[in-house]
Parts: structure tokens; C-alpha cells; sequence
């Protein structure tokens, strides 16, 4: 099988809603972007919104914006950083490229495309020398351990590597470190409505 990572083209735009609603079947309606939101990131950003393909089949998608994030008040919703799919947030000269999405069709997980999608993210900013790359990461394992623990707690299991979350633990693995928890997140059961606000820091950023 041979892997494609291409940036965002207005050809794949009604492919790309399709996935969404095959890799995200527990997400409310509200919160799936559409068509015509991939046709909107093709104009605002399409260096910086990537597809993976197999031949010409989309089967993976990485979306997302630039923009200078103040850590000191973190706490987000996906709509409102999002504004709805529209990625109006998206500054030129952002410092941080916000994840917005990373999505792989459920027959192709495990076969390396997120790590592309990723990659494909690092050197978008390593290129346009960004300080790295912040996003809200869902934690769907929570949904085994809800009634026992605390999100605090698993998370903490997932760092410590104690329990396994393929969402979390996969960013781990990418070299992303959690910086605390974002409440009312997404409306996702998996999840219980949490994410997780993780970094990655781009280790060749040159101030100027």
C-alpha cells in the first residue's frame, strides 16, 4: 500500500466530509466539518491542510490554522477556536499552528498515515520557522474508565504509561506533552466532553 500526502484541494472537499463521519460516528452533528468548510481551508490555508491518499481514495485528513495562543488562558472549546469550521482565528504570522483535526479511516489506522499526517504537520512549521504545534486531544479510552476515575487520574495513567488511549498515547509517541485538561471540549461520549491541551515544541525555531 502506498501512502499520498498531498495538501488540501477543492476535489477532495466532498471525500473529506465523508470521512468525517466515518472516523467520528460519536461526534454530535454540530461538530463535523462539511464540504463546504474543506473548501474554505483550500483558500485561507491550503499549505497547512494536508490529505493522505491511497491511489486516489482519501483516507486521511490533517487540518488546521495558525495563530499565536496565549497559554495563560487556555481554555477553549473546539467551536469557539474553530468558529464553527470556518478557522477565522488564522493569523499569517501566528506562532503556533493549531491542530485542528487529524482524522485516518478506520480500515487504515495502524498502517503508519497519522504518523505522515503529522510529520507532514512538523515540517510545515519547521519551515515556516512556527514555535510548534498546540491542539485539543481527545482521550477516547476514557470511556472504559469514567465511572472510576477522574480525567486527572487517566490521563496521568496514560503519561505514566499505565494504560493505553490510542489517541493520547500516539501523540505521546510523536513527542507531544500534555499541558492540562480542557473541560466542555467537544461533544464526544468517548471522550466524556474532555481533551487534553498538548504541545509539540519545534526544536530548530529561531526567534527573530
Amino acid at each position: 500500500m502506498s501512502i499520498r500526502i498531498d495538501t488540501i484541494q477543492p476535489r477532495y472537499a466532498a471525500a473529506l466530509e465523508q470521512l468525517q463521519r466515518d472516523c467520528f460516528p460519536t461526534l454530535g452533528a454540530d461538530e463535523l466539518m462539511r464540504e463546504e468548510h474543506f473548501l474554505y481551508h483550500c483558500r485561507l490555508f491550503p499549505e497547512g491542510n494536508f490529505v493522505a491518499l491511497v491511489d486516489h481514495r482519501v483516507i486521511g485528513l490533517g487540518s488546521g490554522f495558525l495563530i499565536d495562543f496565549d497559554f495563560g488562558q487556555a481554555q477553549h472549546s473546539f467551536q469557539e477556536i474553530i468558529d464553527g469550521g470556518y478557522y477565522t482565528h488564522h493569523d499569517p504570522d501566528g506562532g503556533w499552528y493549531y491542530g485542528a483535526d487529524i482524522s485516518v479511516h478506520p480500515d487504515f489506522r495502524r498502517r503508519g498515515v497519522g504518523s505522515l499526517l503529522y510529520a507532514a504537520r512538523m515540517e510545515i512549521v519547521a519551515r515556516q520557522n512556527r514555535r510548534g504545534i498546540v491542539a485539543g486531544g481527545l482521550i477516547p479510552g476514557y470511556a472504559e474508565y469514567k465511572s472510576t476515575l477522574t480525567p486527572q487520574a487517566y490521563v496521568d495513567m496514560v503519561v505514566a504509561g499505565k494504560v493505553y488511549d490510542r489517541t493520547l498515547s500516539f501523540q505521546l509517541g510523536r513527542g507531544f506533552t500534555v499541558r492540562g485538561l480542557l473541560q466542555d471540549y467537544i461533544a464526544d461520549e468517548a471522550s466524556d466532553n474532555w481533551a487534553t491541551l498538548i504541545v509539540w515544541e519545534n526544536p530548530e525555531f529561531k526567534p527573530s
